[in-house]
């Protein structure tokens, strides 16, 4: 069997050399790069000569310092030729420019935080600033308004606006355009054909129900843009996500498809092979020839070769080529996460999947085990890299990619050639689309209710020391795993106690702690925060920007029933969560700010709310409130900011329209300062309340927009701020953090921390963190 065969890993070192000296060379000048190569080289050479003595035992470790040598000059070259030329120093300047360059991307319509704005990437020839125009070829990517929407991919456009510094190496820069591109010329006839083909996707599906239509693309050309927000955290917690985007498998299928009608219709030999290319080719035209969506037909490519022949020997080898050449390619992808997970997946499909099918097969029928082993190694693998990202690990996973499993490949099949019909005809294409929404509404089903299952997924560290015993334990698994599957008794037996993890979870070790009266989740670059009213009943304060990320807190602490819901503004960092608090749970009712912008996310609110059938009010000042151990007071928005005369509607006026409240619970103090800015911050002081309290929640991430005098009025001894890792506003600022730390107070973070509980016990306040 294939899964006997011994497995070949001299390739191994080559693609670990390649992968480390692409992700070293990136953050290299070109010259410290080169000069590392050549001496590689050399030390490579020098090996070369001994080896003709010696024999062939040292070919590993020329290839491997020749291969590191030739990543790390890859590299450096390659990021240096996206820092030429004058975008860095113009983005440094923060310089209006007027550019002109070629569409790279689809357009993304995306929830700032102070409004609706559109992603769109351009490799930009020209650049005019202060009335001197250069000639590039650079990497830039636009932040615009709406009316950047409508620009198509491939199309030359021009534009103006202002250039900041981009975050990664792979951008010379970033513009926040003004106003709306103008187009110079359209696609050519290639881009041209293939909108037209996603358009016949989008086409296609219009017929279906909101999950089923977001899906329907989305399996073939990697499209979300309008899937909901909750069926993607669905996705998220039952380890699904990967059908979202383009991926290897998605690849696999549409190849595996187009050889079987090839081989219909009766082409051979050469004819397949040629066939073949031409459909990988119109895979990634389709998907766009991104970065991920070449690493996604390589890691396809693999897959067929590897399991195709069933020789785990000639996957490994062409995984490790594939890697090599990817990398050497695209250096980037030797720091990007989804690549990381791409090769893990691959490599453990390849060596665990057959060994554990065949075994699997002794007392099953072979599909259900290939069924079963496939999702299971990956999973296994995996693992412990999506624990350090999600800090959390799905135990529903493999159940759930075994029941999608079977509707995965008509669904995408279906969906392709509901795609292509709709080119032709629109109706011949919907027609075809109702078809497709068979397999698509099961698999849309299988992420909703395995979602709901109260052990879907179980919180874990995402701090070095837990992200290595997990390894250790997903290994001790891999190991054990050959001795369990022959036998049918213990397969079941550990069948059984999953399902009982499933429902009725241990939850993440010693959380929530006793004596929790607070929590703040750590939901990225936004506000969540649960107050615990006693009796299994909480207060949630905002919602943060991430609905999987605020359901994954709410089940940690074991939280069904909510009395309130305060929004403190209508910024998507702090509203756009509410779809996963009002699923599953009981949620009495709505508080929100009086000042109803960013107007879109007021009515998003709203709409979410009456699906839930959940009634809406509005903070008064100085208005009073209990539910059970908790009680407040709303000390803002005072009556200059409530209409938005702080600031304007997209930026410090819904901030200064924040509600503040000053809470009491277990005998402790909590000011819980939403995003006010300084005027709101003044006009509360000015009001006389007196701020003296036990922890102050930050206002506004930590921003560098406070008033010192605010901060000293508090007089608290903890500090917490709700902040992403790496946001781009620069949060919390120094100068903020420095005033904390000279006013005494002990400081808490979130991007840090991760969830943060603020613990009383025996009237003793303590502050306890999940890393």
């Amino acid at each position: 069997m294939g899964g006997s065969e011994p497995l070949d890993l001299r390739l191994v070192p080559l693609a670990l050399a390649a992968w480390a000296g692409a992700a070293v060379g990136i953050g290299w000048t070109p010259g410290r790069a080169v000069a590392a190569a050549l001496l590689l080289w050399m030390a490579g050479a020098t090996v070369l000569g001994r080896s003709r003595v010696s024999g062939q035992r040292w070919l590993v470790v020329v290839a491997t310092l020749l291969v590191t040598g030739g990543a790390l000059a890859s590299a450096g070259l390659r990021a240096d030729a996206v820092r030429a030329g004058p975008l860095g120093a113009l983005a440094s300047q923060r310089a209006a420019v007027h550019v002109s360059g070629r569409v790279t991307t689809d357009p993304v319509r995306k929830r700032g935080q102070f409004g609706p704005m559109v992603l769109v990437s351009l490799t930009v020839r020209s650049v005019t600033a202060r009335g001197i125009m250069t000639a590039v070829r650079s990497p830039v990517l636009v932040i615009g308004p709406p009316s950047w929407l409508d620009v198509a991919f491939g199309a030359q456009v021009e534009g103006f606006g202002h250039l900041q510094p981009a975050d990664g190496p792979d951008l010379a820069a970033v513009l926040v355009a003004s106003g709306a591109p103008t187009v110079t010329q359209g696609p050519g006839w290639v881009d041209g054909g293939v909108a037209r083909v996603r358009a016949g996707l989008t086409e296609a599906a219009t017929p279906l129900a909101p999950p089923e239509r977001a899906l329907l693309p989305a399996l073939v050309d990697g499209d979300v843009s309008s899937m909901p927000d909750q069926t993607t955290a669905d996705f998220k917690t039952t380890g699904l996500t990967h059908l979202l985007a383009v991926s290897g498998s998605n690849l696999t299928l549409v190849l595996g498809f187009v050889l079987f009608v090839a081989r219909w219709v009766r082409i051979r030999g050469y004819g397949i092979a040629v066939v073949g290319m031409v459909a990988v080719v119109f895979f990634v035209l389709l998907a766009r020839p991104q970065p991920s969506v070449l690493r996604a037909a390589a890691m396809g490519v693999v897959a067929m070769a590897g399991l195709s022949t069933g020789s785990r020997p000639r996957g490994i080898r062409v995984l490790c080529v594939a890697v090599v050449a990817l990398v050497l390619l695209d250096p980037w992808l030797a720091r990007s996460v989804g690549f990381l997970l791409s090769t893990l997946a691959s490599a453990g499909i390849l060596v665990l999947s057959a060994t554990w099918r065949d075994l699997l097969a002794r007392w099953m029928p072979k599909p259900l085990a290939e069924a079963i082993a496939v999702p299971m190694a990956a999973q296994v693998v995996c693992t412990p890299v999506i624990a350090a990202i999600s800090g959390q690990v799905s135990l529903i996973a493999v159940v759930a990619n075994m029941a999608a499993a079977p509707a995965v490949g008509p669904a995408t099949i279906a969906s392709l050639v509901a795609g292509l019909c709709a080119v032709g005809d629109a109706h011949l294409g919907q027609f075809a689309g109702r078809v497709a929404d068979v397999p698509l509404w099961w698999i849309v089903w299988v992420a909703e209710h395995g979602a709901r299952v109260s052990g879907a997924s179980m919180q874990w560290g995402a701090g070095l020391a837990s992200v290595a015993m997990l390894a250790m334990l997903c290994l001790a698994i891999a190991m054990v795993t050959p001795v369990v599957l022959p036998r049918r008794l213990p397969c079941l037996v550990v069948a059984g106690l999953l399902v009982l993890a499933l429902f009725h979870p241990l939850g993440r070790l010693g959380w929530p702690p006793d004596g929790w009266v607070m929590v703040m989740c750590d939901v990225g670059q936004g506000d969540g925060l649960v107050l615990n009213a006693g009796d299994g009943v909480a207060v949630v304060v905002d919602t943060g920007p991430d609905p999987a990320k605020m359901s994954r807190c709410l089940d940690g602490l074991g939280i069904q029933q909510i009395a309130l819901v305060v929004l403190t503004h209508f910024h998507s960092d702090h509203v756009d969560g509410l779809p996963a608090v009002l699923d599953g749970r009981s949620v009495g009712e709505i508080e929100t700010s009086p000042y109803d912008v960013p107007v879109d996310r007021y009515h998003a609110v709203l709409g979410w709310a009456a699906s839930a059938g959940v009634p809406v009010t509005v903070a008064v000042l100085g208005e009073r409130r209990r539910v059970g151990q908790l009680s407040w007071q709303v000390l803002g928005p005072p009556p200059a900011t409530q209409h938005g005369d702080g600031g304007g509607d997209d930026g410090t006026g819904p901030n200064d329209a924040s509600v503040i409240m000053l809470l009491r619970v277990a005998g402790i103090r909590i000011l819980l300062g939403g995003d006010a800015e300084p005027e709101e911050q003044d006009a509360i002081l000015a009001s006389g309340a007196n701020l003296r309290v036990d922890v102050l929640k930050e206002p506004h991430h930590g921003s560098a927009a406070l008033d010192p005098a605010f901060l000293a009025a508090t007089h608290a001894a903890v500090s917490i701020i709700s902040v992403g890792a790496g946001n781009p506003y620069g949060h919390p600022a120094p100068q903020t953090l420095t005033w904390l730390h000279q006013l005494g107070m002990a400081v808490y973070r979130t991007d840090q921390d991760g969830d943060i509980a603020l613990v009383v016990r025996q009237h003793r306040l303590s502050v306890v963190t999940d890393h």
